[in-house]
């Protein structure tokens, strides 16, 4: 059987793998058996289980994953949305900035100006 990716599972078909590895482990079925007809990987097999062991079956809910949403931001949204605010009414000129049109670095001017604080040009372009 061919190996699965499991990264591109979703959190709850990720839950259900490792229930399934479980259950199997509970009937005394042997780990490589258990990959042999799960398709998963020794590592993922030997996690679930060594979980399931350490804290039962809430042990082997999966987090979620990645980052949180909003990390590593330097403005709060309201300073965000304030920006946007100021770029959707106003033109630069109107600002007396140095610039004719919206461009990262006028943005990134523009939020020097506002909050003094300093971002890269790629950074405000984000």
């Amino acid at each position: 059987m061919e190996k699965e990716d499991a990264r591109n599972q979703s959190l709850e078909q990720l839950h259900e793998r490792r229930k399934q590895v479980v259950r199997l482990h509970k009937k005394a079925i042997g780990i490589m058996k258990i990959v042999e007809l799960t398709g998963l990987t020794y590592p993922t097999v030997r996690c679930a289980i060594d979980r399931f062991k350490e804290g039962g079956w809430a042990a082997i809910r999966p987090a979620r994953r990645g980052r949180p949403k909003g990390d590593g931001r330097v403005l709060s949204p309201e300073q965000e949305d304030t920006i946007q605010r100021i770029i959707i009414d106003k033109r630069p000129e109107q600002l007396k900035m140095d610039f004719f049109l919206w461009s990262r670095a006028a943005v990134g001017q523009l939020i020097e100006q506002e909050y003094d604080i300093k971002l890269p040009v790629r950074s405000a372009g984000k």
